[in-house]
């Protein structure tokens, strides 16, 4: 396990986050933070809106919780019943910290995530909020899962201009059959120098071999029902299982490692039920996709890429002239790596 730093920040994440979502019970839970560890991990994401994934957390790292980068959510409804439960006002903001600061045994968060877009609630009233609770010590770096480009930059902007806190990374849904974010948002991301945790590489279930006849498990929560799939799907699982053949790895394991093709700056997140599958999710650490597999991979399902990004990326001599091929852009500094 290789580590990097989170975004603009100087903290040490590694390369694969470990999704507390699926836990299934303490028992299970505790052997696969420890396989975690053990293979050098050390970020947890969970949510207040994860069942009891942050009291069975709290349970488990309460002897060595420093050792962590531990990553939680707030914004989801705590109570349907109660019309400020739910959104990222200041209000809920606040009452949803201390409930996950209760249920994790701790005094701090991390890195502390906006879960998904309000948007009745203004941004500045987020991001001045957010960094009362770093000025707290409550929080040490925050982040914003399944927010849309436009919103992020904004939000970063404002806090640059009144001294906030920034967003650090963004949380995305991100496989083969779901590349949306590389339209705006991984470009987004790589521009602020922003980290990028990515969940939902199998695509549900789909990408791991359990449709594909394999004969494998899939490794991770499946929520997909096989007559749901589409040939789209069933033709994006045959092209993952055939490199994983060509490369004596499992589908799972490909399906990760792709999303690590795109950027330096995605963490897949790897959210599985049981300690084997865990550890089948943790070899893609070791699959180095050849070029040529990417580009199979790649072309196996249709993308558009959309507009604007298609009439901004690729040769535009209409606008160098002759200079293109001559004309360098700024020399930006390149990710710090940390090795163990």
């Amino acid at each position: 396990m290789r580590y990097w730093l989170l975004g603009p920040t100087g903290l040490r994440v590694s390369e694969l986050f470990l999704g507390a979502m699926t836990f299934t019970g303490p028992d299970e839970a505790r052997k696969m933070i420890d396989l975690y560890a053990d293979a050098g991990g050390n970020v947890i994401d969970t949510a207040s809106a994860y069942g009891d994934s942050e009291k069975i957390l709290g349970d488990l790292l309460r002897h060595r919780r420093d050792r962590f980068v531990l990553s939680t959510k707030y914004t989801l409804s705590r109570d349907p019943t109660d019309p400020n439960a739910g959104g990222s006002h200041r209000k809920n903001l606040a009452l949803s910290l201390e409930a996950s600061l209760r249920r994790l045994r701790t005094d701090y968060i991390d890195l502390f995530w906006v879960h998904t877009w309000d948007q009745h609630t203004p941004i500045e009233e987020t991001m001045r909020a957010l960094d009362d609770a770093v000025r707290d010590g409550k929080v040490l770096h925050v982040g914003a899962s399944n927010l849309p480009a436009w919103l992020v930059s904004r939000a970063n902007t404002l806090a640059e201009w009144r001294e906030w806190t920034s967003f650090a990374a963004v949380q995305v849904r991100y496989s083969l059959l779901k590349r949306d974010i590389e339209r705006e948002l991984l470009p987004m991301a790589e521009a602020y120098g922003m980290s990028v945790a990515a969940y939902g590489a199998l695509a549900g279930g789909v990408l791991s071999g359990k449709f594909s006849g394999s004969g494998q498990a899939p490794t991770g929560g499946t929520r997909v029902a096989p007559e749901s799939l589409t040939p789209h799907d069933h033709q994006a699982a045959r092209a993952v299982r055939e490199v994983a053949q060509e490369l004596g790895a499992t589908p799972s394991q490909v399906a990760i490692a792709w999303t690590r093709t795109r950027s330096q700056a995605v963490h897949p997140i790897i959210g599985a039920r049981t300690v084997e599958q865990l550890q089948d999710n943790l070899g893609a650490l070791d699959v180095a996709l050849p070029a040529d597999a990417v580009q199979r991979l790649d072309s196996a399902v249709e993308f558009d890429i959309g507009y604007p990004t298609d009439t901004n990326t690729g040769p535009r001599p209409w606008l160098f002239g002759d200079y293109e091929s001559r004309l360098k852009g700024a020399i930006r500094p390149a990710g710090r790596l940390l090795t163990r």
